[in-house]
C-alpha cells in the first residue's frame, strides 16, 4: 500500500479533519482522496504540498515509511465510547497522535540507549484469580515500593522504562491511554486537563493495562480501577490513617488527600475497602459531596502540583545539549514543524539546568 497515502490519512486524522472536509480543502473529490488514502492511487507532488500546508506538516512527513498501528487493546471503539464521550473523529485523532509519538520516539532512541532502572513484570489476571488487589501488592513488592503513599508515581513508572507524556488528547474527554507496539517502550499519554490527583489515578489505571491485559475483557476497566486504587492506597498501609481518627467525614478526607496524593473520592473507596465505611455511610458521604458541590471538582486549595514526566524531555535535552542539535535540526529529524516540536516536548532553549536521567546514554 502507498506509504504517502497512509501518511496523508495519518496527518488528516491528526488534525481532526473528516475526509470530506479535507477533500474540500485540498480541492479534490472525496472519492479521489479515499482512493489515495487506501493506496489505490499515488498522490501528486502538488497534492502533497497542499496537504502539508493544510495539515501544518513538512512535505517530508508523507515520505515516512513507519508502520501505522490501530487503536490499542483498551481503546477499541465500543469500550472507549462506553467510558468516555468520544466521537469517531476524536478516536482517530488520538490514535494518530499515538502513532506520531511512536514515530518520534523511535527516531529519538536511534542515537540513545534507554536503560530502565526497574524491570517491568507481567501479571496475567487469569493467573492471579482475577484479583487486581493481589497484583497491585505484588508489583509494589517487586519494585520495592516503601509502605505508605507513593510520592512520585510518574518517576516510578518511568523508572520501569514506560514513556509518560501529557497531551490535550485532541480536546477529548478521554483521561488517558496506553500504546504498546513491537520493539518499543510502552507509552502512556495522560490528558493534561485533569487535576494532579486524577492524573495519578489515570496513570495507575493505564499501568494496570500494561501489566495485566494483553486482550480485551469485559471487566478490564473495573480491574484497572481496582488495581489503581490498591496500588496507590494499599489496604493495610492506609488502615492506620483511618483508625482512631473518629468517623470518616469530609474533613478527614480533605486532610488525607495531600498526604496520599489521591482524590477525596478515591479515599472514600479506600475507606470502604479497609472496613471503615459501610455502604450506608459511604452513600451519606457521597451525598455530602453533592451538597458541597465537590464531586466533580474538589476544593482547589487541596490541589497539589502535577507530576512532570522526565524521560521524553531528557531524550530531547540529550540531543540538544549533548549532541548539538538545534530546534531546526530536531524538527527535521522528527518531520514536524518547529513550533509543534517545541510545544510537544516543552523545549525551552537554552537548557533548564536540570540533569538528564541516569538511565539515558548516547550510543557510541
Amino acid at each position: 500500500m502507498s506509504k504517502p497515502g497512509l501518511m496523508l490519512r495519518l496527518a488528516r486524522q491528526l488534525r481532526g479533519f473528516p475526509q470530506n472536509e479535507a477533500a474540500e480543502c485540498l480541492r479534490v473529490q472525496n472519492s479521489e482522496l479515499s482512493r489515495i488514502e487506501n493506496g489505490l492511487k499515488e498522490p501528486s507532488d502538488q497534492l502533497l504540498e497542499a496537504a502539508a500546508e493544510t495539515f501544518s506538516v513538512p512535505v517530508e512527513f508523507f515520505r515516512q515509511t513507519d508502520v501505522i498501528y490501530g487503536a490499542p487493546v483498551s481503546v477499541h471503539a465500543p469500550m472507549w465510547r462506553k467510558k468516555a464521550d468520544v466521537s469517531a473523529t476524536e478516536l482517530h485523532r488520538i490514535v494518530a497522535e499515538l502513532n506520531v509519538r511512536v514515530m518520534h520516539l523511535r527516531k529519538l532512541l536511534e542515537a540513545t540507549d534507554l536503560e530502565p532502572v526497574n524491570k517491568l513484570p507481567r501479571f496475567d489476571a487469569d493467573e492471579y484469580d482475577n484479583d487486581p488487589e493481589k497484583i497491585a501488592g505484588l508489583l509494589r513488592r517487586f519494585w520495592q515500593v516503601p509502605d505508605g503513599p507513593i510520592h512520585d508515581l510518574t518517576g516510578l513508572v518511568e523508572d520501569a522504562g514506560i514513556i509518560v507524556a501529557h497531551s490535550d488528547l485532541g480536546g477529548s474527554s478521554v483521561s488517558g491511554v496506553r500504546f504498546s507496539v513491537p520493539s518499543m517502550p510502552h507509552i502512556i499519554v495522560l490528558n493534561r486537563a485533569q487535576s494532579a490527583d486524577r492524573m495519578r489515578f489515570t496513570l495507575c489505571h493505564e499501568l494496570a493495562h500494561v501489566i495485566m491485559h494483553n486482550f480485551p475483557t469485559p471487566n478490564m476497566e473495573e480491574e484497572a480501577d481496582t488495581f489503581a486504587s490498591c496500588f496507590l492506597m494499599p489496604t493495610e498501609d492506609i488502615k492506620p490513617y483511618f483508625a482512631g481518627r473518629g468517623r470518616v467525614d469530609l474533613r478527614l478526607l480533605a486532610a488525607l488527600k495531600p498526604e496520599w496524593k489521591v482524590s477525596m473520592g478515591s479515599l472514600v473507596f479506600a475507606a470502604k475497602r479497609a472496613g471503615f465505611l459501610n455502604e450506608t455511610q459511604a452513600q451519606y458521604i457521597w451525598k455530602q459531596f453533592n451538597i458541597h458541590k465537590i464531586r466533580l471538582r474538589e476544593p482547589p486549595e487541596l490541589d497539589f502540583p502535577v507530576e512532570e514526566p522526565r524521560t521524553l524531555s531528557d531524550l530531547v535535552s540529550l540531543h540538544i545539549n549533548d549532541m548539538g542539535y538545534s530546534l531546526a535540526d530536531l524538527s527535521k529529524v522528527l518531520m514536524m514543524n518547529e513550533t509543534e516540536v517545541a510545544k510537544t516536548y516543552s523545549i525551552n532553549l537554552p537548557t533548564d539546568g536540570k540533569g538528564r536521567a541516569s538511565h539515558l546514554r548516547i550510543i557510541q
